[in-house]
């Protein structure tokens, strides 16, 4: 099984930064991470070290099923919460990595490196989004499976390596559109009802088959390779429950960070400070 103890103890660190970041000694490296997703865009400062030192998120309306419809809205949150850590930090952020689903890159890679761009970012990277997940959590054998808002994208890596990267629309937003027609609201209502944990077992109860939906893409994306286990991240792997009802549908080991929302855009950031400082990773 994966040692996620590492990966925990960052999160934990960036949680509490994104309460009370404290400024940094001037001439600090600091390198970015900007997670344009379909709930939320999420901004990651980690240091020199690669250790989390900010952290800023808003929601956002302005990607559906991995694409962003509304880019101009995607801009203003993206500058805003550069401009926040910044005040915050008291220096200016220069250097970001970005990532996109897999499989997407002739399609959006270059709108959400516009959006990074247009809040005065040099963008060093671009990744696919389980890959970035990946370079926090370092697994060497296992598929990590990034459920967001839209689409589901899976990496299979053996022995580090990814073997197979797929992407495949299915995600929270489908879960908030199947609680809806269960209980009778808005989308936006249920929204806001799946994101509380006190109602998971219900709703987790109700969406049983569209998680059963994305543990059969993540069984036919593992076929043909000896994959131990998979690591959940994403914010919709954040429903208390969703990881033992894949592992009973996939009959193999699922487990998940603590704070699985906030695994992919620490992992851009760590990725955009390992392009930097000429690791190759």
């Amino acid at each position: 099984m994966v040692d996620l103890k590492e990966t925990n103890r960052l999160l934990d660190v960036l949680m509490a930064t994104a309460d009370s970041p404290e400024p940094v000694a001037e001439g600090a490296e600091l390198y970015c991470g900007l997670d344009v997703g379909t709930a939320f865009i999420v901004l990651v400062v980690v240091d020199a070290a690669g250790e989390p030192v900010a952290c800023a998120y808003q929601f956002a309306d302005v990607v559906r099923d991995g694409m962003v419809v509304d880019y101009m809205g995607a801009c203003d949150i993206a500058r805003s919460l550069k401009e926040q850590l910044e005040g915050r930090l008291g220096c200016e952020l220069l250097q970001t990595a970005v990532a996109i689903p897999p499989g997407t890159e002739s399609l959006d890679g270059g709108v959400v490196r516009n959006v990074a761009e247009s809040a005065g970012f040099d963008v060093v990277a671009v990744f696919d989004e389980p890959t970035a997940a990946n370079m926090v959590m370092g697994i060497e054998n296992g598929a990590v499976v990034d459920i967001g808002g839209g689409t589901t994208g899976i990496s299979v890596l053996c022995d580090g390596r990814v073997v197979q990267c797929v992407d495949e629309s299915t995600g929270g937003t489908h879960f908030s559109l199947v609680l809806a027609g269960a209980k009778g609201v808005g989308f936006d209502e249920a929204e806001g009802y799946k994101r509380d944990s006190a109602n998971h077992a219900e709703v987790l109860r109700i969406v049983r088959p569209t998680v059963d939906k994305v543990a059969s893409i993540v069984e036919r994306s593992c076929r043909g390779f000896e994959v131990p286990e998979v690591i959940l991240v994403g914010g919709t792997a954040e429903l208390t429950g969703i990881e033992d009802r894949m592992e009973h549908q996939l009959g193999m080991p699922v487990v998940k960070p603590s704070r699985p929302m906030f695994v992919t855009p620490l992992g851009i950031a760590c990725g955009c400070r390992a392009k930097v400082q000429g690791e190759g990773r």
